[in-house]
């Protein structure tokens, strides 16, 4: 299996010393309003990428552990550290802590685990991010979010992608940034298209599809994925683009969605009937189903308009926000 998967392919715009501000896609998704009731506590997510800046102020406390399955620092299981800037990006996106500096992701007081599935090139093999994904099981992770992907539909990893699922695991995968903007075509990345994971396209901040976001009939929903400001290296902050940046926006919904049905429940939800209370909050843009899935997440929506499509809605809602 020498195969490889990269991160989706990712533009950093620019990197920033000192900021404090809640990230204009963190606010586009309605997360504060959610953070009254629910700000992901106790949910964990496991976070397959390239390691995390374990020391950044805005990301220490929410780590709860890792695991390293790449070739860097001599493959010992114990480094899962970030060389590359990717990963420590995502994990900012779902769950930087609010400490009255830096940023503020959308799931501010969920767990953390850091999965080093890609080197510090960004690369990795299928079969280190198979073992991943049985890692984050074995260590009962809620949700998985991955922005990687590759070309080749790899069995085995489709097998454990079924197998998280059948523990009612979520699985978030970035839908990749092959697209070119005709919805006519479609644009495979894996596992991204697999019917199993959540699969994610990104928009930009005044709600239109990105040019790049891949496109076909597997799309679940959109988020934001162009200027995203978050945690990057050295304890610094980076704006970037992509679906990788879309796909831990979604990770984070679902930390906060999880959380507040188990309490309204007073049980458990299965993975079916997470993504169900996904979708619902969601809001149609008026884009093709093949790049926009159900719409935005939106987490706010109320629930009986939910994945109605209605265009004086739609107008509601863009002069609410």
């Amino acid at each position: 299996m020498e195969q490889y998967v990269r991160v989706i392919p990712f533009k950093v715009i620019r990197q920033e010393e000192e900021v404090m501000e809640v990230p204009k896609g963190v606010e586009l998704i309605q997360a504060p309003k959610m953070w009254n009731a629910t700000k992901g506590k106790g949910i964990k997510i496991a976070v397959l990428d390239t390691g995390c800046d374990l020391s950044h102020p805005d990301l220490k406390d929410r780590i709860t552990g890792g695991r390293n399955f790449t070739d860097d620092d001599n493959s010992d299981p114990n480094v899962f550290k970030d060389y590359n800037g990717h990963g420590t990006h995502v994990a900012g996106t779902i769950a930087a802590y609010e400490n009255d500096a830096g940023v503020i992701g959308v799931a501010p007081e969920a767990d953390l685990l850091i999965v080093k599935v890609l080197n510090k090139d960004g690369s990795g093999q299928y079969e280190w991010i198979i073992n991943g994904i049985y890692y984050a099981i074995e260590q009962n992770a809620d949700i998985i979010s991955m922005s990687l992907g590759g070309p080749a539909d790899v069995p085995e990893l489709h097998d454990a992608i079924k197998a998280a699922v059948k523990k009612n695991i979520l699985v978030v995968c970035a839908a990749g940034n092959e697209g070119d903007g005709d919805d006519s075509t479609d644009e495979f990345a894996y596992p991204g298209c697999y019917n199993e994971v959540i699969s994610v396209g990104a928009i930009n901040l005044e709600r239109d599809s990105s040019e790049f976001t891949n496109s076909h009939n597997e799309i679940d929903l959109v988020a934001p994925g162009e200027e995203i400001l978050s945690t990057f290296l050295n304890g610094k902050y980076a704006t970037l683009s992509g679906t990788s940046m879309a796909a831990p926006h979604v990770s984070g919904a679902l930390a906060l969605i999880k959380d507040l049905a188990n309490k309204q429940f007073e049980r458990k939800l299965s993975e079916p009937e997470l993504y169900a209370q996904l979708i619902r909050r969601t809001v149609p843009l008026g884009n093709s189903p093949k790049l926009e899935g159900n719409g935005l997440v939106y987490l706010t929506v109320p629930e009986h308009l939910a994945g109605i499509f209605d265009q004086k809605f739609k107008s509601m809602v863009h002069n609410a926000i």
